[in-house]
């Protein structure tokens, strides 16, 4: 078993090495850079010698191997610089974004996983019935739908034409608003995001869910349960769907990657004051050092839900379990 761990730590650690490289070359493969963003409008009046120090006061005028190499120690020591554009450091920018991607994400991510894995769950218990078909051909065509798309639906159907929910950001600005007072504004303007990202995410869930089923459906051991006069809900939920957890929870574990990444482009048509705008707003403006620690944080976000992942299928499946016992005892 300790042999097991410590090559997956092994694993995760080249992982977060290559994404950590990555994030630093990415910005800087992008066409353009910050200068007119240092400089203002006044950029086509500066002189050869006034870019060139400008570019040395946040250090892009050294070699790449150099930059590379200052971005490494800075991350060990858990400095991720300051914004270009704000002029502030990027750890007091993220905790201000962040709560508001975590509120939208993990609602979405939990809402769009009890959706999915109940209605497919119900779909495959009647499997080549209207239900199963119905359902099968609603999900697909929502797997089709644009997430840019759909939210600028909602946004035409209940805040231009019927004026429910509010069209942008996440609070009410220029109010004071305490209490439940706030609680009931920032929820108004959870709605449309949080609905737009549920609705492009739940079909992945549904769909694994509703062949995981399907699979566990067909086990000898089902046959036995209905043979033996079990009641079809307790070989449902007691025999069927505990074993088909584990594809589930790896669609769970992605979505919540594909969540931060899909909350980009919801974020944006939302205006929503999330890590996901912020990764916009630095890509618009070449903010190096912002869209370095937005990628780095979601790729950390990501490695740990995976290590989690991990982590749950020995509890999930106890052929994991033993699996990794062999392996480590030999």
């Amino acid at each position: 078993m300790s042999r097991f761990i410590i090559g997956k730590i092994g694993q995760y650690a080249i992982v977060l090495w290559i994404a950590v490289t990555l994030n630093f070359a990415l910005p800087r493969l992008m066409p353009g850079n910050p200068l007119a963003l240092l400089a203002g409008e006044e950029v086509g009046m500066l002189t050869t010698q006034q870019r060139t120090q400008l570019m040395a006061n946040v250090g892009l005028d050294q070699p790449l191997p150099a930059q590379y190499l200052r971005y490494l120690q800075n991350l060990l020591r858990g400095d991720l610089g300051y914004s270009f554009q704000k002029n502030k450091p990027i750890t007091a920018i993220l905790a201000d974004r962040l709560p508001w991607t975590l509120l939208l994400t993990v609602s979405s991510l939990l809402l769009s996983t009890l959706i999915g894995v109940t209605l497919g769950a119900a779909a495959a218990w009647q499997r080549g019935g209207r239900r199963d078909v119905g359902l099968l051909g609603f999900f697909v065509f929502l797997e089709s739908l644009p997430s840019f798309w759909v939210g600028m639906l909602l946004v035409a159907l209940f805040a231009v034409q019927f004026p429910i929910f509010p069209t942008f950001g996440a609070v009410t600005p220029w109010t004071s608003l305490e209490g439940m007072a706030w609680v009931e504004d920032v929820l108004r303007h959870l709605v449309l995001p949080l609905t737009t990202l549920t609705i492009v995410s739940v079909s992945g869930t549904f769909i694994v869910s509703r062949y995981s089923m399907l699979a566990v459906l067909g086990e000898d051991y089902i046959i036995v349960a209905r043979s033996k006069g079990l009641r079809e809900r307790a070989i449902l939920f007691r025999h069927a769907l505990r074993n088909a957890l584990l594809p589930i929870a790896t669609v769970f574990t992605l979505n919540l990657a594909f969540a931060f990444g899909g909350a980009t482009v919801v974020e944006t048509v939302f205006s929503y004051p999330g890590v996901g705008r912020l990764v916009y707003e630095a890509v618009l403006n070449r903010d190096y050092p912002v869209l370095q620690a937005a990628f780095l944080m979601i790729t950390v976000i990501v490695v740990i839900a995976n290590i989690l992942a991990d982590a749950a299928y020995p509890f999930l499946d106890p052929r994991v379990r033993h699996a990794a016992t062999r392996g480590g005892t030999r």
